[in-house]
């Protein structure tokens, strides 16, 4: 986890070049609560999630690894350009305490994969019960 933090900073990056960098191997999410619901988005466009995404949960934190493969091509003034996205992408996130990993789900659509994480309800807080100390 400590890598994928410190790929996610500016600093490592080139100066003068922008976020997207060939070589970029984090994938970039969104989480926020919806309720008693965790939701993470992560920007996966171009995979195919039934063959080129995995999706762990093991002591508390989520593994998203994801194989990447566009191939595109275009033609101007006579050259033919090729242009080959590929590699191995991954970000490890932790979960919420209480987490049931059975009951985490996920979808993908239009190069968003998103996964649902219900979050257990703390119990709620009582007012504190003063103990009497013997002398």
């Amino acid at each position: 986890m400590f890598d994928e933090w410190l790929r996610s900073l500016p600093m490592r990056r080139p100066f003068g070049l922008g976020w997207d960098w060939p070589g970029e191997d984090l994938i970039r999410v969104d989480e926020f609560r919806d309720g008693e619901t965790e939701v993470i988005r992560a920007e996966l466009p171009g995979v195919d999630p039934a063959q080129d995404v995995q999706l762990t949960v093991a002591d508390g934190v989520l593994r998203i690894k994801a194989e990447r493969r566009i191939d595109e091509s275009s033609e101007d003034k006579g050259y033919v350009r090729h242009e080959m996205r590929y590699g191995s992408l991954t970000r490890t996130l932790p979960l919420p305490d209480g987490v049931q990993e059975s009951d985490i789900s996920a979808t993908y659509r239009d190069g968003i994969l998103e996964i649902r994480v219900p979050v257990a309800v703390p119990a709620e807080r009582s007012e504190p019960t003063r103990i009497e100390i013997a002398t």
